[in-house]
């Protein structure tokens, strides 16, 4: 199966990849680290753990949706995400670790047991896109991967898998209607698109995305 520059082998495989990641960027963190800001303005280390562990349980429901039928959509209510992002200041740093390894341990076992059939089957995502679950691989990849480099603990676009970000640029340029590129390495383009810090000389400001 195929998706313009990805595949869905592809995309399982940086979702591991992004997982693990994730989990190298808070190994070390102790109360304070945790607390200091992330890349992400406003967010600090604990809001963007408790981001990326919630991302992992919602996924979880559209996997249930896929596999049964059921619908139930990534987040009950609107308010919902916000919600389980504003739970990570309270936490402490192993019950944040805790979180993001159990997540993603059960999306990952959810995914495992889709069959071929399901993985074919409709669900909603939280912008309201009506996509198959095949899909869902590259969106948990999206949000581990660059937001494992938002931690600022030292992963860099630079360490993400090649064909990711190529498939990444793809999407953010074809979703921002860009047309032409600024000439650089394929990391730094990727991290200029997503509105992340680049080193590109005369690239126009973009806004964050993801």
């Amino acid at each position: 199966m195929t998706d313009g520059l990805r595949t869905f082998a592809e995309a399982r495989e940086w979702a591991r990849t992004g997982t693990e990641l994730v989990l190298a960027a808070v190994a070390d963190l102790d109360e304070a680290g945790f607390a200091a800001a992330s890349v992400l303005p406003g967010w600090t280390r604990k809001h963007l753990a408790a981001h990326v562990a919630a991302n992992a349980d919602a996924l979880c429901n559209l996997a249930h949706w896929a596999a049964t039928g059921e619908e139930t959509p990534m987040y009950a209510s609107p308010g919902e995400r916000a919600v389980g992002i504003a739970k990570g200041p309270a936490l402490s740093p192993g019950e944040l670790r805790a979180w993001l390894a159990d997540s993603a341990r059960r999306l990952g076992a959810d995914l495992d047991e889709l069959t071929d059939e399901q993985w074919q089957n409709k669900v909603v995502t939280a912008q309201g896109r009506t996509v198959p679950a095949t899909e869902l691989p590259w969106m948990r990849s999206r949000e581990t991967c660059v937001h494992a480099v938002d931690f600022g603990t030292g992963v860099t676009f630079a360490d993400l898998p090649a064909g990711f970000l190529s498939a990444l640029v793809d999407e953010i340029s074809t979703n921002r209607g860009l047309t032409e590129l600024p000439e650089g390495p394929l990391p730094e383009v990727a991290a200029w698109l997503a509105g992340r810090p680049h080193t590109l000389a005369d690239a126009p400001e973009l806004g964050p995305w993801l």
